[in-house]
């Protein structure tokens, strides 16, 4: 069997470097991911739905966390530590809530019953405590085990807790009564004084049986009741297991052992089905709850997901599992009074002295027990109604399971649809709130704002990356608690989300200058009943979306200029110049965690919205950074590390320019910060860091656009990159060239850029052909010669080919060449537009024929066409120059000097065709300022200048006229 390899990425630093026992949790809608590590005193609640979120970081207790337990509706996170107590917390926030619980000794285990009701604690001490969730009690202390307890499992049904100790013994525990009912001597393994490597047992989903791990690197499994051996997993695993996980549906088994390997079985048929190796040893694992994944973390704090865990062509580990509601169990701090105590929530807490410790009842403990009191009625028989019942368990009928199994998949189909969570708004170039630490509220290509929060008020720096391009700005105290900031050459803007009750502390808005003509220039808005969710700036105008779905645009000096509504939720937004981008949610995700977003591209200034789509996601990411290039190209960079541009092509198209994921190493992620024509600017993060720190100040990254290429069989990835990045730094050169033009303005020098791009795609496609033809790829390179664009680039093309002895190659070279020549000649002969006065009078066409033909007669015409000369580019020097085009470079290294391309006297102007990836310039910029009447035609050496006059569009050449054209075109490429 194939071994799969997994990367693991690290979450608590081990600082001694010896192992130690951590934990990983889902909760129950798979959205988060909880960490923790004997070796460190912090707990880490991940995002995993938007995994470039920082971890929430829990820092409670004072010495390593040994174990973590999640209550059943996610609410409630309790954990216990080598510092001897157990704390509870709210869940996903965190926010700490009470100490439930004091050992003398390190705590080993804890477990949450089905509904959420009752904690189970143990550890190194003699007794497992049962402690109440609802008043904070303990309702019982189990004793027999003579080893440190180091696994505790309630089972699903609610009528037996097991427990397995460091020196193997399993024992069965009656809830309802308190009493052994079966006792394991010697049945798992003995772990000694290794405690990062426990012995963890699992109940399966439908509680019938007990998985423990064997002594034999198997793994044994028990009946329920019986507490009998039924079979057993074994032969797969080198050494002793030492973690059991059981998937959703019961049908298959995780395991991990000392051997470094994880393991999944299907338990039906009693055989592995995959596996991996790691590193190091696995010493916790948790199916995901609503998906084919299994997280792990090893002994040395580092934890990863395994996708696709079971094969596809298997069923799901989750199909048929039963639905867990997220509304059931009752918690400490439960916010609904009106739920009734727990069913061991009276129970004497006798044994509770042995431990010699007074457990301090908080109000709100006394509040909740007094309300409960209330409830009861003093003559009822108490006990009767609230203590557990063990009943024989029934046997469901097949067709009520049937029944029921149809229901549990509706609603559980019903659920994940809407367990897809949208994406919250962020602002780009902006970090999470670290308490004590300075952040960013900005960070772009021209600078960045800091803040820190110190006595009530935060601390605001504006830093330039190049202090002479902009001004020096003082620095401000912040007493809004801006949250978003964004930043430009001529000022700042800041915002802040509501706080506390709406009227005392609403959303605001501020624009700060860095310079102006007047005084009290800085102003400041503020919204009643909606919060800003994302800001932008541009040349003299603010932009602020709200909550409300509202884009409200501000003039430099504060006038509310515009106020539009979105038809979408607003996800973020950026500014550059005259534009405004704003990305918002078209729909809700799909239940494959796709998000649907869309753009829209505002001109401030002509107030119009030249561009609006969808927005380019990489399957099941999510939006990172959104923002423009330096010279204005709409961008954006995903999760996954997928960098885009937007384009014109193909009717406006998303170009994937950049893959972070063939840059950056494992242990590294990019913090995305903005890109020019060539270069991505990025700051390096080391796992398990996302966001840069401000302190020590972070160092840009420079990494070249690289396409997402195919494995090509050419060998020539370095060089088929250069050809499309070419190609797409053309299309903007035209782009712009349009964009001048439509606005009268003179386009000299984007001709000349035009020009020089032309010749470096061309020298990119020479060397292309000289790869293929090493390579024996014929075809391709017939496909490359007919995207050169000048005359002189083809004739290369030709000598090369001839130089590595493709003759038939350079034939077919020297007929396209030919034909395009032809084709423009005729194209040249036939003028594109005809006057109204000549469509209306036969004579004067009449007239128009005979010149034609006395012109067609004259052979300096088809020696050189119009077109073929490229007018665009008259400056003959400058032509030469960039146009030389080495081919010494590309050919291999002859003495005879027939494989040079060599300027013949540098008189023949470089002619320029046609790409056909591209959209052809406009017929004015052609012209290039040269009279359209007056081509030069140069040959044999002389130079002879003949005016134009137009032919008759009716009259078509004659069989003369195309042969001598022919003939010319030939003799002249002959030459």
């Amino acid at each position: 069997m194939k071994v799969r390899s997994l990367k693991l990425k690290e979450a608590h630093k081990n600082t001694n470097g010896l192992p130690s026992f951590c934990s990983i949790l889902w909760d129950l809608e798979a959205e988060h991911l909880v960490t923790s590590s004997s070796s460190d005193s912090s707990i880490s609640i991940h995002d995993f739905i938007n995994t470039s979120i920082s971890p929430k970081i829990v820092r409670n207790h004072k010495d390593g966390v040994t174990a973590i337990a999640l209550s059943p509706n996610s609410t409630c996170l309790a954990s216990g530590s080598i510092d001897h107590s157990v704390k509870l917390y709210r869940f996903p926030g965190g926010e700490f809530q009470t100490n439930i619980t004091r050992f003398t000794l390190p705590i080993r285990a804890l477990a949450f019953n089905k509904s959420g009701s009752m904690l189970g604690a143990a550890g190194d001490d003699e007794g497992i405590k049962l402690i109440n969730t609802i008043d904070g009690s303990i309702a019982r202390v189990l004793k027999g085990h003579k080893g440190s307890v180091i696994s505790l499992a309630f089972d699903p049904i609610g009528e037996y807790l097991v427990s397995v100790d460091s020196i193997g013994t399993v024992m069965f525990w009656e809830l309802g009564s308190g009493k052994v009912l079966h006792t394991l001597k010697g049945v798992a393994p003995d772990t000694g004084s290794d405690m990062s490597a426990l012995s963890v047992l699992s109940w399966s989903p439908d509680g019938n049986v007990l998985a423990v791990p064997g002594l034999k690197g198997d793994i044994v499994i028990y009946d329920r009741d019986t507490a009998e051996k039924i079979y057993s997993l074994k032969g797969e695993h080198e050494k002793a297991v030492c973690f059991v996980s059981w998937s959703p549906n019961g049908k298959y088994m995780a395991t991990s052992g000392l051997d470094r390997q994880v393991l999944i079985w299907d338990v039906d048929q009693r055989q592995d089905i995959d596996r991996q190796k790691l590193d190091h040893r696995i010493s916790c694992m948790a199916w995901k709850p609503n998906g084919n994944a299994l997280a792990v973390i090893d002994v040395m704090g580092k934890y990863g997901v395994w996708e696709s865990t079971v094969p596809s062509s298997m069923k799901s580990p989750t199909d048929g599992a039963s639905l867990k509601s997220k509304s059931s169990g009752l918690l400490l701090f439960d916010d609904d009074d009106d739920q009734e105590p727990s069913s061991l929530g009276n129970m004497s807490d006798a044994d509770e002295d042995s431990f010699g410790e007074s457990e301090l009842v908080s109000r709100k403990r006394l509040r909740k027990q007094s309300d409960y009191d209330n409830m009861l009625d003093e003559d009822s028989d108490y006990q009767k109604r609230h203590l557990p019942k063990v009943e024989p368990r029934k046997k469901v009928s097949r067709s009520n399971k049937e029944g029921l199994d149809d229901a549990n998949e509706k609603i559980q189909s019903a659920v994940k649809s809407e367990r897809s969570k949208m994406q919250e708004a962020f602002q780009p170039g902006c970090t999470p709130v670290q308490s004590g630490k300075r952040r960013f509220l900005c960070y772009n290509m021209l600078g960045s704002i800091t803040t820190i929060e110190n006595d009530g008020c935060s601390h605001i720096e504006v830093d330039f990356h190049d202090t002479g391009r902009g001004p020096r700005v003082p620095s401000m105290t912040d007493y809004f608690g801006f949250t978003m900031a964004s930043l430009n050459e001529s000022g700042s803007v800041f915002a802040n989300p509501c706080k506390g009750e709406k009227n005392k502390n609403m959303s605001t808005l501020m624009y700060r200058p860095f310079s102006s003509w007047a005084n009290n220039s800085e102003w400041s808005m503020r919204f009643e009943a909606e919060e800003v969710k994302a800001v932008a700036i541009g040349t003299g105008w603010i932009a602020a979306v709200t909550s409300l779905n509202i884009l409200r645009i501000f003039t430099e000096g504060g006038l509310q200029r515009y106020i539009l509504s979105l038809d979408g939720r607003v996800v973020t937004a950026a500014g550059f110049r005259d534009e405004l981008a704003v990305v918002t949610h078209a729909s809700h995700p799909l239940p494959s965690n796709d998000q649907m977003l869309e753009f829209r591209v505002f001109n401030i200034s002509n107030g119009t919205q030249p561009l609006r789509g969808r927005l380019a996601l990489t399957p099941g990411s999510f939006l990172s950074w959104f923002g423009f290039s330096e010279d204005g190209q709409l961008s954006s960079y995903d999760s996954e590390g997928m960098l885009r541009v937007f384009t014109n092509q193909y009717g406006g198209s998303w170009i994937p320019v950049f893959s972070a994921s063939k840059e950056k190493k494992s242990d590294e992620s990019y913090w995305m910060v903005g890109l020019n024509s060539s270069k991505v600017f990025c700051i390096e993060c080391k796992s398990p860091d996302i966001y840069p720190a401000v302190t020590p100040k972070p160092v840009l990254t420079l990494l070249s656009l690289s396409f997402p290429l195919a494995s090509s069989d050419l060998g020539a990835d370095n060089l088929e990159n250069e050809f499309l990045l070419n190609n797409l730094y053309l299309l903007q050169a035209q782009k712009k060239i349009e964009e001048l033009t439509a606005a009268g303005l003179d386009t000299t020098a984007q001709d000349d850029e035009v020009f020089t791009l032309e010749a470096s795609l061309d020298r990119c496609i020479l060397r292309l052909i000289n790869a293929c033809c090493i390579a024996d790829k014929l075809v391709r390179a017939t496909e490359l010669v007919r995207l050169i664009s000048m005359e002189k680039s083809m004739k290369g093309a030709i000598k090369l080919v001839t130089a590595l002895k493709h003759p038939s190659l350079a034939e077919r070279f020297s007929g396209i060449l030919e034909e395009r020549m032809l084709k423009e000649a005729l194209e040249a002969a036939t003028p594109s537009s005809v006057s109204d006065a000549a469509l209306g009078s036969g004579f004067e066409a009449q007239e128009q024929t005979k010149l034609t033909e006395n012109k067609a007669s004259e052979p300096e015409v088809a020696s050189t066409p119009s077109e073929f000369s490229s007018p665009q580019f008259t400056r003959q020097g400058k032509t030469e120059e960039k146009n030389k085009l080495d081919v010494k470079k590309i050919e291999p290294n002859r003495t005879r000097a027939e494989g040079t391309l060599k300027d013949e006297g540098s008189r023949e102007q470089p002619h320029r065709h046609s790409n056909p990836f591209l959209k052809p310039l406009n017929s004015q910029h052609n012209l290039s300022n040269k009279n359209v009447n007056e081509v030069d035609i140069k040959e044999g050496g002389s130079s002879v200048s003949q005016s134009h006059r137009p032919a008759n569009p009716f009259v078509k050449a004659s069989s003369s006229q195309k042969s001598s054209l022919f003939d010319s075109i030939k003799k002249k490429t002959d030459q």
